[in-house]
């Protein structure tokens, strides 16, 4: 596991500034995760503080991203276009280090990782929590941004998740299950599974990938 050694790096876009929070480690990385949060939170995330504390000793460089409207202390995120320039005026940055670069995010930062995936060359998609549909609501479906994504795609997702259960993705997704696991992957005390337990269900499954993509 890593040392939680980081970095930040303000970086402009024309939405305003974006943050990008480096972990990395001493062993050599072989690419960078790049992995953005939702519309009602921070990095601050339970499983994106889980991935970068765990993936940089496995070889891979985390790059945690905060959109500018989360640096500039606002409540509620703007409209896709707007997320999606954000990202792309920021993506330079995130391949400034000569690595392949795997695009990620929770929720509608996983949107924006699945839309913007092929113009940028992403060499990869990590959809956390996918909001494949509004919660109670399954016939808006945003099916087709997760499989126009175009590059290999994990979708790590709650058991429990309103926004899409994993087994109302369409066959053929490669996805991940967490146990009892709510949109935040958070896990009642009645399941019997802990928190620590939970993360390392996700980082264990994205090491793997990540390894499969990078053997």
């Amino acid at each position: 596991m890593s040392t939680g050694a980081s970095e930040r790096e303000t970086v402009g876009t024309p939405a305003g500034d974006a943050r990008i929070t480096w972990y990395r480690d001493a062993v050599p990385a072989r690419a960078v995760l790049a992995v953005s949060h939702g519309a009602g939170g921070g990095i601050e995330a339970r499983d994106l503080r889980a991935l970068a504390a765990a993936l940089p000793g496995r070889g891979y460089t985390v790059a945690l991203v905060e959109q500018p409207w989360r640096v500039a202390g606002k409540k509620l995120a703007p409209a896709p276009k707007t997320l999606d320039s954000g990202w792309t005026a920021l993506w330079p940055a995130l391949a400034k280090p000569g690595l392949p670069v795997v695009a990620g995010g929770r929720s509608a930062g996983a949107r924006v990782a699945c839309r913007t995936a092929r113009e940028l060359g992403a060499h990869a998609v990590l959809a956390l929590s996918f909001p494949l549909h509004p919660p109670g609501k399954p016939e808006k479906s945003r099916v087709e941004e997760l499989t126009g994504a175009g590059v290999p795609t994990l979708v790590v997702q709650g058991a429990r998740d309103p926004f899409g259960r994993p087994g109302e993705f369409p066959p053929g997704t490669e996805i991940t299950e967490v146990a009892h696991g709510d949109h935040g992957f958070a896990v009642p005390k009645a399941a019997g599974v802990g928190e620590a337990e939970s993360m390392s269900t996700i980082t264990d499954a994205v090491a793997a990938w990540l390894d499969g993509l990078f053997a």
